[in-house]
């Protein structure tokens, strides 16, 4: 008994047919390439976009191969998991979205290579859909808030005094859907206000500063929205 299940672990191995592997190689180079595409388009990554992707087609392949060759033997795959198990990564990854894509493109590897093709197209696709919608979603959001929300910021050369204070408030309230209260600073030389404000129109902004500036002299506003816009 001990003989036949050396024999088995020794023996049985699967004839790779070649084209059928050349066939899963390209099905995983296009579709890696396509995931390489959506990260370097949608990813909010910080990092080096471009050189980071770079892998995501090698890495497919390789994880094709691994599976290929230890799907086609049994001794060969309880070897692989026994070398893999002293094999310790320590790439940084800084962001939990480039580990999404890793997995996406292991996966595709994967399933290719069990040659699972028609589940793994399918599981890739919608995967990448999901990513473009909710990419497109958040990207909208973001340029609605960035386009509506201003930190305004005036700094004076003097004490600030309780009518200044009440008159910046009274144009800010005429020109504005909403006119949050951040902070305040008075000393006897300088002082400073800050708001977040949402202009009524992309004109009142200018309104806005033009009635502070004829009210108010000897002050200097700022406007940001992500960078900073002095007026």
């Amino acid at each position: 008994m001990e003989k036949n299940l050396s024999n088995f672990f020794l023996n049985e191995n699967i004839e790779i047919n070649l084209t059928n592997f050349a066939t899963n190689l390209i099905v995983v180079v296009i579709l890696s390439y396509l995931i390489k595409l959506i990260y370097n388009r949608y990813s909010h990554s910080l990092s080096n976009k471009d050189y980071f992707s770079k892998i995501f087609v090698v890495l497919g392949i390789t994880t094709c191969l691994v599976i290929t060759i230890v799907k086609s033997s049994l001794a060969l795959s309880l070897g692989l998991v026994g070398a893999l198990s002293i094999v310790r990564f320590r790439a940084a990854i800084k962001e939990p979205e480039e580990l999404v894509y890793l997995f996406l493109v292991i996966a595709t590897g994967l399933g290719i290579g069990a040659n699972q093709v028609k589940i793994t197209i399918l599981g890739v696709l919608v995967a990448l859909i999901i990513i473009v919608f909710f990419s497109f979603f958040s990207t909208k959001k973001i340029n609605k808030i960035d386009l509506n929300v201003f930190q305004l910021s005036i700094i004076f050369n003097k004490k600030i005094s309780n009518e200044v204070f009440g008159n910046i408030l009274i144009i800010l309230n005429r020109n504005c859907k909403e006119v949050d209260f951040v902070s305040m600073s008075s000393e006897k030389k300088e002082g400073s206000i800050h708001f977040e404000i949402f202009p009524n129109s992309a004109k009142s902004i200018s309104i806005i500063n033009k009635e502070l500036n004829n009210q108010i002299k000897d002050l200097k506003i700022i406007f940001s929205r992500k960078g900073n816009i002095s007026l």
